[in-house]
Order: C-alpha cells, then sequence, then structure tokens
C-alpha cells in the first residue's frame, strides 16, 4: 500500500522488548471531490503507523509533515467506550518518504536543506538516511 498524507503530531519512540523500539504516528489523508450537483466534498481518513527500523526518523517526523508512506495495511477492531466497536486503520511501515521538513531552529532563513537533510529522504534502510 502506498499512500500521502499530512502527519496529524509529531511522532512518538516507543521503547519494546531489549534494544528495540518503534516509531508511532498518524497521518491525515485528504480525498477531495465534486458531487453530482458541484459540490465540493471533503473527508479525511486517518492511518495510524509503525516503523520498526531507525528510532532517528522521529527527529523528521512533526506535525504538519508531508510524508509519503508505503508498507501493509490491517483494519483492527476495538471497543469505544462511547460507540461500542468501532475499526482503526494501521500501516506498518517499509518506506517513509519526507516531502516537507519542519526546520527545529528559530531562525526563519534556516532550512532543512541547510542542515544537510533534503526532502524526499527515503528511510528504508539505516545506510540511507542523512542522520
Amino acid at each position: 500500500m502506498l499512500f500521502t498524507g499530512r502527519l496529524t503530531a509529531n511522532a512518538d519512540v516507543n521503547a519494546v522488548t531489549g534494544d528495540k523500539t518503534v516509531t508511532n504516528f498518524t497521518v491525515a489523508i485528504n480525498q477531495k471531490w465534486k458531487n453530482k450537483a458541484g459540490e465540493k466534498k471533503e473527508k479525511t481518513a486517518f492511518v495510524d503507523c509503525a516503523y520498526w527500523r531507525n528510532s532517528g526518523v522521529a527527529e523528521y517526523l512533526t506535525k504538519g509533515a508531508v510524508v509519503e508512506i508505503s508498507g501493509w495495511m490491517e483494519a483492527q477492531g476495538y471497543q469505544s467506550k462511547k460507540d461500542g466497536i468501532r475499526a482503526r486503520l494501521i500501516c506498518t511501515c517499509d518506506t517513509i518518504k519526507l516531502f516537507s521538513l519542519i526546520a527545529k531552529s528559530n531562525d526563519p532563513t534556516d532550512s532543512a536543506e541547510k542542515k544537510g537533510v533534503t526532502a524526499g529522504v527515503n528511510a528504508k534502510d539505516e545506510d540511507d538516511l542523512p542522520f
């Protein structure tokens, strides 16, 4: 599965057994169309993502960043306190491509490119990462 969207919040890195970590984040995917009457319509799907390879990528997975994700999807059911049984989409990521990077500095002239990070970084393998 391949999809593009924006992060809804900064990514979290969580320790798992041993020295393994997982980077968790949520991506919002917007769909826009016009109905038969010509009215513009829009809906958003939210996908929870888990990246198991390199926790260093979390520094660049910040709220609002545009990412392209490839991985495998599954639906998971859960019990909601208000609405009963619900479902959510979960993606186990193979690759993360960063299309927009937000500079961490307060200097508006400082950009991710100046820091040596290029938009469109493919985070497939740790050796491919610029950090």
